[in-house]
């Protein structure tokens, strides 16, 4: 296997077949009532009981497929929290080699791999949208592991621009570039788009934050979608 990986039993996530892509909502931003808010933010003020267990919430290939025209990246990609594989299935139909890596077994992947524990050099870039409550420490790790020049890029909530400690993040990792989706893109609950749709879709914003290791420029927001 490529020789510059150096991940621990690295193997090319298999090209299995095509995988659904959710479409938009039109030119609506999103659909919904009071309910559908409070179980698309998850919020945890006002119920636990709307949290999936291990902060598992599928992104939908719309959302990679839109970056690969924004962006473009190193041939090798780490997904490292892959879930069942949305995202990754999505970059190797983009044409990147994709290792894909979750610290729960979900059916697709190496797995379980702790990726805030791993403490070698990735020869590539990154790409997943992180579980939210350790997105900062999945942004910092990524940044230590890889390469100078190299790409980070996560799919998170608009909200993430906001809190002190991300300020510090921030100020050290200055992104490159954020994406804003102009209109919304879904993050599902244990992967059910359909469900998520019936019940009035996203009420969520969010974005695709995108850093270049050594970067130390402005960061520029531009949209998409």
């Amino acid at each position: 296997m490529n020789k510059e990986k150096n991940v621990d039993d690295l193997r090319v996530s298999p090209a299995i077949a095509k995988p659904p892509v959710v479409g938009s909502t039109g030119n609506q931003d999103w659909t919904g009532n009071k309910n559908s808010i409070y179980k698309t933010l998850g919020a945890s003020n006002h119920t636990e009981k709307e949290r999936e267990e291990n902060d598992y919430y599928a992104t939908e290939p719309k959302a990679v497929e839109l970056l690969c025209q924004l962006e473009k990246f190193n041939e090798w990609i780490w997904e490292n929290a892959c879930g069942e594989g949305h995202l990754s299935k999505e970059l190797i139909k983009q044409g990147y080699q994709v290792y894909s890596s979750d610290l729960i077994d979900r059916g697709y992947g190496m797995n379980p791999i702790d990726f805030l524990q791993y403490d070698k050099t990735w020869h590539g870039d990154i790409i997943t949208n992180p579980p939210y409550k350790f997105a900062k420490e999945f942004i910092e790790k990524s940044m230590e592991v890889i390469n100078e020049g190299n790409k980070v890029a996560m799919f998170l909530k608009i909200q993430f621009l906001e809190g002190k400690s991300r300020k510090q993040l921030f100020a050290k990792y200055p992104p490159k570039t954020i994406y804003v989706s102009s209109s919304r893109l879904l993050c599902a609950k244990n992967a059910d788009f359909e469900g998520m749709k019936a019940g009035g879709g996203s009420a969520v914003a969010y974005a695709w934050f995108v850093w270049q290791k050594g970067f130390t420029g402005k960061t520029t927001i531009e949209w998409f979608n």
